[in-house]
């Protein structure tokens, strides 16, 4: 899978939960809301991180932490799209910035 195609599901399956945000709450989620909710994903990970290294104790830890890594991808993707920041353009700057700077 290409990262435009990441960005393409990704927005698809945001949009799904829009329409349930605003049957439940009345209207969608803010930017905010997104940022917490991938914050809050992200400590999972940490969370699923240490169960998965017999420090902390979990249950399902290898599913949860597979899913979870992939739900903060999604997230990133998201959230980069509601900012108008290209996720793809964001993420090859960045590798290359990170790679010049370590050689």
């Amino acid at each position: 899978m290409d990262i435009k195609e990441i960005v393409g599901r990704s927005k698809d399956i945001r949009a799904a939960y829009h329409q349930l945000e605003k049957r439940h709450h009345g209207s969608e989620w803010t930017v905010e809301e997104d940022a917490l909710a991938f914050l809050t994903d992200a400590g999972l990970v940490g969370r699923h991180t240490m169960s998965q290294q017999i420090r902390w104790p979990a249950k399902d830890t290898d599913t949860e932490l597979e899913h979870k890594l992939g739900e903060c991808v999604w997230w990133l993707a998201v959230l980069a799209d509601r900012m108008d920041i290209d996720f793809e353009d964001a993420v090859e700057k960045f590798l290359t910035k990170t790679e010049k700077l370590l050689r």
